[in-house]
């Protein structure tokens, strides 16, 4: 098992996939160690020196900005601080996202701007280590002056409070402590709000659904492909001259890589073909290929994120400076979020189209892509299941981002809702699979009705390892268990 060094290096979201996929342990690097010590040993020397209030430091929070607290009680406030702002509630988060949740936070904390002990930060990256999960729930965060009731039940481990997961099994931190031999830490000044400022919820969230995007847009072009083939459609709007014309890169990515899809086809080689194919087709690079440029727009807002400081204060060790400030701010995350759910959805928009025309009875298909139509619904149902998750997905456009309700008694009076809209974008995210699982379902199909003429080499091949989860349908069956073998399929097999 390989290690990854934080604050090595700016991460990216290649470099979290192959920490995930590789199981990847952490490790502070010697630079980060350096910075983490250097900005406490400044914190704590500055106190000794300073005379007043330094926000979140010596004083309350939002609006109890201007209550002193005595120097003897200011373990007692960050202590206070997690349990009062642990309010989460509404579903667990999954074990997934609490992982993205810890890297991020421990990345974020490596940059020495927020004061924290190394003693804490090290505490998260054995949590991390030993795959010791906290429970975190979904609903609670305004996404401004951070991620507050998430980040508050990730950090309660941390003081021997809260539920955690370890090894599979929800255990009490303090029963987890004992087993371990663990001692319970005592917050310095300034951590607490170290640890649950920032943008660590939306963050993962974000991270999680990019990289399933990733993975979805890749097969949205293989699955379009077979509809392609499975519809009897032309290879004419993926030709290389109408895209140079009008060069977006996801357009251009995406007409070669149907092109590349169908190389060697009997069936888009075949004559008598009609003269123009349907927009859900033939407009598969303008359509995909935007929704493309839209996400790697949107990560490159998150790469920005995750490799920033994001808690407040923001303390300067050189420059002498804790500066009161607005990082925690989940803005440019909530605008993308909701981005990323219009992106995502369309292209389960698409599909779904695609699955009416090749369940329509055209082209020499037979209603329903099955024998005996009437006698046998075919594949009927599985377009009004699509069609009802591509409404729910439009539904989940509606932008999160635009909204604001004011808090704190007014001390917080704009706020991003990016929480709501990273949490609803998992929604979209996991809906388009399902929708493009019903796609290459009906392609599936209409393909195999097409024999014995074949499509191309690529093509074949994916549906032959298809076919070994989900076979050719004769007759009408439980269709529920081949969609859910087509979503399990899309997880496992690689393109």
């Amino acid at each position: 098992m390989s290690t990854y060094q934080i604050g090595l290096e700016r991460l990216s979201l290649s470099q979290i996939a192959e920490i995930i996929t590789e199981k990847q342990t952490l490790q502070l690097s010697d630079a980060a160690l350096a910075k983490i010590e250097k900005c406490r040993n400044y914190l704590d020397d500055k106190l000794k020196r300073h005379d007043g209030p330094i926000y979140g430091i010596n004083t309350g929070f939002g609006y109890l900005q201007n209550v002193e607290i005595e120097s003897e009680k200011l373990s007692q406030l960050q202590h206070n601080l997690l349990l009062s702002h642990a309010c989460g509630t509404g579903e667990e988060v999954s074990p997934d996202i609490v992982r993205l949740m810890l890297l991020l936070k421990i990345q974020s904390l490596s940059y020495g701007h927020s004061a924290i002990a190394l003693t804490t930060v090290q505490r998260l990256v054995d949590f991390y280590n030993n795959d010791i999960l906290p429970v975190i729930y979904t609903q609670g965060s305004l996404g401004a002056s951070g991620d507050l009731a998430p980040l508050a039940h990730l950090a309660l481990p941390l003081i021997g409070e809260g539920i955690v997961l370890y090894k599979g099994v929800k255990t009490s931190t303090k029963d987890l402590y004992q087993t371990l031999g663990w001692e319970t830490l005592k917050l310095q000044s300034k951590e607490g709000l170290a640890l649950i400022n920032g943008t660590q919820f939306m963050s993962s969230y974000g991270v999680f659904c990019l990289l399933k995007a990733q993975s979805l847009a890749k097969w949205a072009d293989a699955i379009a492909a077979i509809s392609i083939d499975g519809f009897d459609c032309r290879i004419d709007p993926f030709d290389t001259f109408s895209h140079v014309i009008r060069p977006h890169a996801g357009q251009v990515h995406t007409a070669q890589n149907i092109s590349k899809w169908l190389s060697g086809s009997e069936l888009i080689k075949r004559e008598g073909k009609q003269t123009q194919d349907p927009y859900s087709f033939r407009c598969v690079p303008q359509v995909h290929g935007a929704s493309k440029d839209s996400i790697n727009y949107i990560q490159s807002v998150f790469e920005t994120e995750i490799n920033s400081v994001t808690d407040n204060p923001n303390v300067f060790p050189d420059e002498d400076r804790i500066i009161s400030a607005g990082n925690f701010h989940g803005q440019p995350l909530a605008l993308t979020l909701d981005f990323l759910c219009i992106a995502l959805a369309e292209f389960g928009s698409i599909s779904e189209r695609r699955t009416f025309q090749l369940i329509s009875g055209q082209r020499g298909l037979p209603p329903f892509l099955v024998k005996d139509a009437g006698l046998n619904s075919g594949l009927m149902i599985t377009q009004y299941t699509a069609a009802s998750i591509a409404s729910e997905n439009k539904q989940l456009c509606t932008p999160a981002s635009v909204d604001s309700i004011v808090s704190s008694n007014g001390q917080e009076d704009h706020v991003s809702m990016g929480a709501n809209a990273a949490t609803k974008c998992l929604r979209v995210v996991n809906n388009l699979e399902r929708i493009l699982a019903i796609e290459l379902l009906t392609a599936a199909q209409a393909l195999d009705l097409r024999k014995p003429l074949a499509s191309s080499q690529a093509i074949e091949a994916l549906i032959a390892n298809y076919r070994k989860v989900v076979s050719f349908n004769d007759a009408d069956r439980l269709l529920a268990t081949d969609i859910a073998a087509s979503v399990t399929f899309l997880r496992t097999e690689k393109i």
